[in-house]
Parts: structure tokens; sequence; C-alpha cells
């Protein structure tokens, strides 16, 4: 037979069952809470990096929002302050000591790390990043030593589209909204611009750098050829064909090829800008150029039309283009 309890022993042991159960459930409550605080902190800090497959091809993993950005190419700086991002490095524009002139004021103070050969590795590890942007850099073993450094995220594809860089460089910056509105907002503009040029529309464009080494001319696969193609303009000569390089020299003897029913043309010096078209009119072979007699020819900025140019570049070529034609 069980023993005796008396109700004054039973009322005493239910307590401590109450007491054990109250501590078991705690102790399972507070491993559960425990389970879901380090779930949670890991969620954080997935949120806290994003991966990106760069034009290369590479997959690079990045910080969400990344605060210093080092830009390694003119079409870097331009998306990246088109994107509301000032960098803390950037490489000097084609023939510049800096940004280039149509960056200059909004690129004022940001250090120089590099130059269009290539980045200062040195400047760049000064420049404490946490993301860079290597533009269309394709050496390997520099493409290693930036990736040491920060992430590295080549922006630039064989086709040098402005647009897709600008994709590019907006999901690497946690920018993506900005950069789709940047060229919606682009796309508006580029419209109007060829309803309002009218019978112009369809006029042949040309598009010319001078230097002291001569004349070069913008043909196919360069940023400003792509702009001109978004307005339907037709090109004069070789400037329909893919160039070899960035631009294509041209000797006197050959400047028909610059020839159409308008022509812009610059360089990548604004002191030679002043009276550029003024010394050209006087050489024999530019008089005979019909845009040039036609008054039909316009002195641009080299730095923006016949470089690499970029984002708020194209903006800025479709305000010049409605300066120079829509009347």
């Amino acid at each position: 037979m069980a023993p005796y309890s008396s109700p004054s022993s039973r009322g005493i042991a239910r307590p401590v069952v109450s007491a054990a159960l109250l501590t078991l459930c705690a102790l399972t409550l507070s491993a559960c809470g425990s389970s879901e605080d380090k779930a949670e902190s890991a969620d954080a800090g997935a949120a806290a990096t994003t991966q990106v497959t760069d034009a290369a091809g590479t997959k690079v993993k990045i910080p969400a929002d990344p605060e210093r950005v080092v830009a390694l190419s003119e079409m870097d700086l331009d998306a990246a302050l088109a994107l509301g991002v000032e960098p803390v490095g950037l490489t000097a524009g084609r023939g510049q000591k800096g940004a280039p002139q149509y960056l200059a004021d909004q690129a004022k103070g940001i250090p120089v790390v590099g130059a269009v050969t290539g980045p200062d590795i040195e400047k760049v590890v000064q420049a404490k990043p946490d993301v860079i942007l290597a533009g269309q850099l394709a050496d390997g073993q520099v493409l290693a030593q930036l990736r040491k450094i920060a992430p590295t995220v080549v922006t630039i594809d064989g086709t040098k589209d402005w647009k897709k860089a600008l994709q590019l460089t907006g999901a690497a910056l946690g920018r993506s909204n900005e950069a789709e509105k940047f060229l919606a907002d682009y796309a508006t503009k580029a419209a109007a611009l060829k309803t309002d040029l009218g019978a112009q529309a369809g006029a042949s464009v040309s598009v010319a750098r001078y230097s002291a080494k001569g004349t070069a001319v913008m043909q196919q696969g360069v940023f400003i050829s792509d702009v001109l193609k978004d307005l339907g303009f037709k090109r004069p000569g070789i400037q329909n064909d893919k160039g070899e390089g960035h631009s294509t020299p041209l000797s006197d003897e050959n400047l028909k090829e610059i020839d159409g029913d308008w022509l812009f043309i610059g360089s990548l010096d604004s002191g030679t800008d002043a009276d550029l078209l003024g010394r050209l009119q006087k050489k024999p072979a530019y008089q005979q150029l019909g845009a040039v007699r036609e008054k039909h020819a316009t002195v641009i900025d080299g730095t923006k039309w016949t470089s690499l140019g970029g984002a708020q570049a194209a903006v800025s070529v479709l305000d010049d283009i409605r300066k120079a034609m829509v009347k």
C-alpha cells in the first residue's frame, strides 16, 4: 500500500512541481528566444551586404550602402555623382589633371588616385574605400591588387554602354531606383528634343576632336555615337563604322570624313577652345566643309563629347544639341 500523504503534504508538493515546470518553460523560451535572436542577427548581417555580378561576369559581395567609394574612370565618377554619391577618390579624365571639365565643379576637392593609364595603388589604399568602381579595367593583376583593398566592381563592358554602366553602378551603390529614374528622365528629354528638332531630326551629324596632333573622328562604339543614335541622327562617312580605338585620326586630305549637315568639334584642352573654330576656318581643308560654310559648325567641350562620357554627359549633350540646332 502506498504511504499515506496528508492533505497538508500534498499541498506542499504541488507548488514545488509548479516551480520546476515554470523553470523548465522559462529555459525553453529562453532557448527559443536565443535562436530567434541569432536568426535575426544573421538576417541583419546578410542585409548589410549585397552581391552584384559585374561587367566582367565576376560576382562581387559589397556593402549594401557603401560610404567610401573610389571611382576609377570618368564614367564611374559621372555615374556616382549623378546618383548622389560623392567619391573619396577619382581617376583623372582623358587629357586632364583632374576630373573632366564638365564635372569639375561637382568633383572639386576629390583626391586624384589615378590616371586613364591606371590607378595608383598606394593612393587607392590611402582613400580607404569600402567599394571600388573599376570602370573598364581589364588588367588581371591590377584587379587582384584592388580586390585586396576593397570589393571591386568592373562597371563598363565591351559595349561601353553608359546606360548599362549606370544601372550596374546603381546596384553597386544601393541606388538602383535613382539610376532608373535618371534613365527615364533622359529618355523623356531625348524624345522631346527629337520632336523639337523637326526636319533636322534626320540630319547628318559629325563629331570630331582637334588637338596638336591633328583631327580625330568619333566612330561607332563610343559614348557620343550612342547618344546621337538615340536622337535618330545619321553619321557621315566612316562614322557609320566601328572604330579600332576610341577615336580615329584623320589627315587633312581626308577631312571630308568629318563633313555633314552639322559638325560638332572640340578639344580636351579648354585653353585651346576659345578660338578653335576661328583657327580651323583658316585651314583650306576646313573651308571646304559644307557644315563650316553653312555655319553649322559648333565648338563643344571635348572632355564631355569625345571622351568616355557618362550619364550626366549624355544629358548635357542633349542641351548642347538643342542650343545649336533648335531654332
